[in-house]
């Protein structure tokens, strides 16, 4: 928010006066100090609009813009964080759709990485999976299309993993938030570079330290589920 939006009657915003004192001690001149002898005095007149630039800008009407100008400032930023959320205000039939509209604004400011897992067949019939890093694919694709029912979340080769089932063409991928680890004992498992936490996908065992696992029901994929890790910010 542009503190100049409240403006005192000299053109200057509010937020750069710490309190009406300041306001005033900052148009009191040499001149007025050597004639009037006296700063308070000076002050005095400035406030009753005798001189300077101004008409009269009282007390209260100084406080009453300061207190409207800081109250908009604790506002703004989650008004702003509203309007970047493409999915708000929406609703949707579908699990899928309402998980992640659900996790995209923690992904967006960081305080979660999720790692959706996707089951579905593609375009050709072959059935394919994929993990996902939610949040580096907000950072990188436009998903309007997508909370439009426009276009589907699909998997991609350059997701975490993809493996065609029909193919058996398999890919891994480090993203700017997860490294991809393939442990004989517990299949792949992705470390957080955040803090270095090891987060498990297998349903079977535990998801790991500040993580979650969350089945989603849907009808638009063969499977889905969830990790949620919350990133201690």
């Amino acid at each position: 928010m542009d503190g100049y939006t409240f403006r005192t009657p000299t053109g200057k915003g509010i937020h750069e006066y710490v309190d009406y004192e300041q306001y005033l001690s900052s148009l009191v001149t040499a001149a007025d100090k050597f004639y009037t002898e006296d700063v308070a005095i000076a002050q005095k007149l400035i406030e009753l609009g005798f001189k300077g630039p101004i008409d009269g800008f009282t007390e209260e009407e100084f406080n009453q813009m300061k207190l409207m100008y800081e109250k908009k400032k604790r506002v703004m930023p989650a008004l702003l964080q509203t309007k970047l959320l493409l999915s708000g205000g929406r609703t949707y039939e579908d699990g899928l759709l309402r998980a992640l509209q659900m996790r995209e604004e923690g992904n967006r400011n960081g305080k979660n990485w999720s790692i959706f897992f996707l089951r579905m067949n593609n375009s050709k019939g072959q059935e394919v999976s994929a993990y996902i890093d939610y949040a580096h694919r907000l950072s990188t694709e436009d998903f309007g299309p997508i909370f439009d029912l426009n276009k589907p979340f699909l998997p991609h080769k350059s997701d975490l993993s993809f493996l065609n089932w029909e193919t058996s063409d398999a890919v891994w991928n480090d993203s700017p938030n997860y490294q991809v680890l393939c442990l004989s004992l517990h299949g792949i498992v992705f470390r957080n570079k955040r803090d270095n936490k090891i987060v498990n996908p297998d349903p079977f065992g535990a998801p790991g330290d500040n993580s979650s696992r969350t089945n989603i029901s849907t009808t638009m994929y063969l499977s889905a589920f969830v990790i949620d890790h919350y990133n201690r910010l």
